[in-house]
């Protein structure tokens, strides 16, 4: 299967739940960019959790963007509505940091349940495997999760640095540094422990990972990435605001994508944070996780068939 099958497979649930609506009440309008299709457009952009700021500055973008190309036909409005949709997510992308040099190191939060293991597995799996990337399991307060990543780096051929259970996370995050500039490794992932936004300690734990990342490497982890449960829906705003305050977010990881039908929640983030999404999760498999780009979301959460379609 494609990237781009995976890609279209996964955003199912939110193509024929909140996309199908919209098509509908474009078709309806029959070319009119009226404050009745307006309307009916904020009620699918909120179904979606695109958020009302959100919906409001489509809104407003497709109202001044008709003003200028007076679109006469329902595909030529769709077509518009999906351009404005792209270019909003467009607007705050970002690649993969390069860094100064090696090893460059991935830290990556988020709440229990998000996906974070996974994640670092899958990406690991992305950035060269074996010889290329060191994991680092610093999640100790759960004998599982440390288990977990050892499984996933036995899967992948790539080595986990890891302590017993009740050890100090930042120390694990040192010595992981450590161990990936002794072997000449490219990246170094850091997975944490899950933890609830509102807990004050928990959250200073995890300044404190950051600090230590910071003097082992001679300057911040290269990509402080939050990692994301898509089905959440807008109480990911107020994981994205906390975790953003306590370490300085580089990006987003949305993960289980293709378990909702609201992936509006992704317009809603980069809005108010200006945070960049950088990797999405469209199912299990270690290819399941792919690079973000706004044009190919867009185009298939729009899609119609297999094909890639083009606004």
């Amino acid at each position: 299967m494609s990237l781009w099958d995976r890609l279209r497979q996964g955003l199912a649930r939110s193509r024929s739940g909140w996309v199908t609506q919209l098509k509908k009440a474009v078709a309806g309008g029959r070319g009119r960019i009226d404050e009745e299709l307006l309307l009916e457009l904020e009620e699918s952009l909120l179904e979606a959790d695109v958020g009302l700021d959100g919906a409001e500055a489509i809104l407003d973008a497709l109202r001044e963007a008709a003003a200028k190309e007076r679109p006469s036909t329902a595909d030529e409005v769709l077509s518009l509505i999906r351009r404005l949709m792209t270019d909003q997510l467009s607007e705050h992308r970002r690649e993969l940091h390069q860094p100064p040099e090696p090893p460059g190191v991935i830290l990556l939060l988020g709440v229990n349940g998000s996906g974070k293991t996974t994640t670092a597995a899958k990406l690991a799996a992305q950035l060269g495997g074996r010889g290329k990337v060191i994991l680092g399991a610093c999640d100790t307060f759960r004998a599982a999760a440390s288990d977990q990543l050892a499984e996933w780096g036995h899967r992948i051929g790539v080595d986990v640095v890891r302590q017993e259970p009740g050890s100090d996370p930042a120390a694990v995050a040192f010595d992981t540094v450590q161990a990936a500039r002794a072997r000449g490794m490219a990246w170094a992932i850091l997975d944490t422990a899950g933890r609830l936004q509102t807990r004050t300690n928990l959250m200073k734990e995890l300044e404190k990972i950051h600090r230590v990342v910071e003097r082992a490497l001679g300057r911040p982890a290269d990509e402080r990435l939050l990692v994301l449960d898509a089905t959440v829906g807008q109480n990911g705003l107020s994981q994205a605001r906390l975790f953003h305050e306590t370490v300085p977010l580089t990006g987003l990881v949305v993960t289980k994508m293709d378990g909702t039908a609201r992936g509006g929640i992704l317009w809603a983030i980069t809005r108010e944070l200006g945070l960049p999404v950088k990797w999405i999760g469209v199912g299990e498999g270690l290819e399941d996780l792919q690079p973000f780009d706004p044009q190919a979301f867009v185009d298939a959460l729009f899609a119609g068939d297999g094909s890639r379609e083009v606004p």
